[in-house]
């Protein structure tokens, strides 16, 4: 399995970013909360700091996902996901937070909030055509294939 090389800044004091078992794609992202916690109330968003400035290579991207447990157990997701870092941001990694749960939720300092996969991506030249080749589903949208 080959391995890309990623420059990262960590200004939090927690660990940088690592998959939880050998064949995880998604990599741990902890909230860094230097006052200790946040409190989200039902349907409140808030971002969440990390603490981590990256530089990705040319043609990568960093998608940011929710961690299902957290959105299963607490109703806590990411609301805009996967939110996408790229390649020429140089800001702060955040994690808008959403808690979609009926309590308040408490976000604490070094919690682990989100995933975050690091992928390829092509950048495309569009070529406009006046037709598009026939395929087997053709214009079936949204459910067409079934429940």
């Amino acid at each position: 399995m080959s391995k890309t090389i990623i420059k990262v800044v960590n200004r939090s004091p927690h660990a940088l970013p690592a998959a939880a078992t050998p064949l995880s794609a998604g990599m741990d992202l902890r909230a860094w909360l230097p006052d200790g916690q946040v409190v989200l109330q039902p349907l409140q968003r808030v971002l969440i700091p990390t603490g981590l400035y990256i530089e990705l290579p040319a043609g990568m991207e960093c998608q940011v996902r929710p961690r299902s447990g957290l959105a299963l157990k607490r109703g806590l997701t990411v609301l805009n996901s996967p939110g996408t870092i790229d390649a020429d941001y140089r800001g702060e990694v955040g994690v808008i937070m959403i808690n979609l749960s009926a309590e308040p939720q408490v976000i604490e300092d070094g919690v682990r909030i989100a995933q975050m996969v690091v992928a390829r991506h092509e950048t495309v030249e569009w070529q406009p055509v006046e037709a598009l080749e026939q395929s087997e589903r053709g214009e079936g949208g949204f459910g067409h294939t079934g429940a």
